[in-house]
């Protein structure tokens, strides 16, 4: 029979340390060869909620599944289906919000943990939502910071922010006033948001940042400006395939110069 997850088990079983060792095994696979994805697909009928699915295999733990969501105005609902892989059989059906925002977070914290300086002690996040806590824990994890400035468009939640993850990670943080007091100055910048405008300018940025930047998850979203884009000396995405669809504020910036891609 097969094991089932809920949220509450989810929580109390996965921890930032497991999703970023779980994450860079998987890129690892993912460049060998030993494993295989298939991008996001999304299903929208008239007047109805959108259905969203990404596939995986894994020939070393010899698992596949694939995570299905809903979004509407009511909200999300993440599930994952596993399956083993010799035999087609469900092993387990786990519920997977907080398993969505783990992993996010800790594509991030790999990204961090090789690309951004060793040095790097200083965070900007703009953004102040669920992904952004796990953002910011994940990089918290790879990087010893030092101070984090947060920046959300509501000041409540803001605040909430702040006090929840510095107690949380033992840091001071600090709300800012805008997006570009958050930025400035930062070692690592971190955009969490649901925005379809920009909300991260090329002129903030100084060399020797790192950015990492989640939001814009369709092509008409975007968190960043084309001079932003073209100030990176090494983009680096989950997948190619995947970011050609729907990644906006690559999609966007390479309008005119697709061969970028």
């Amino acid at each position: 029979m097969a094991l089932l997850l809920s949220e509450s088990d989810v929580r109390a079983l996965l921890t930032m340390p497991i999703a970023l060792d779980a994450v860079e095994k998987s890129f690892l696979r993912l460049a060998d060869g030993t494993a295989v994805l298939h991008p996001r697909q999304r299903l929208h009928p008239p007047n109805g909620a959108y259905l969203h699915y990404m596939a995986a295999a894994d020939s070393v733990s010899g698992y596949m599944g694939m995570k299905l969501y809903t979004s509407s105005r009511g909200g999300l609902r993440f599930v994952v289906p596993l399956f083993r892989a010799a035999t087609g059989e469900l092993v387990a059906l786990i519920e997977a919000d907080y398993l969505g925002q783990m992993r996010t977070g800790a594509a991030s914290g790999i990204a961090t943990k090789f690309m951004a300086r060793q040095d790097a002690r200083t965070v900007g996040i703009v953004g102040t939502g669920l992904q952004a806590r796990t953002q910011l824990e994940a990089v918290a994890a790879v990087r010893s910071l030092e101070r984090v400035r947060a920046f959300g468009r509501n000041p409540e939640r803001r605040t909430q922010f702040c006090g929840e993850m510095s107690s949380k990670l033992g840091l001071p943080i600090e709300p800012a006033a805008s997006a570009e007091e958050a930025v400035r100055g930062a070692d690592i910048v971190i955009t969490a948001t649901t925005a379809t405008a920009v909300v991260v300018f090329g002129k903030w940025l100084a060399p020797g940042m790192h950015l990492n930047a989640i939001g814009a998850n369709f092509p008409q979203k975007r968190e960043l400006d084309d001079e932003a884009v073209a100030r990176a000396s090494l983009i680096a995405v989950d997948s190619i395939e995947q970011s050609r669809q729907e990644a906006g504020d690559l999609i966007q910036a390479f309008v005119g110069d697709e061969l970028r891609w």
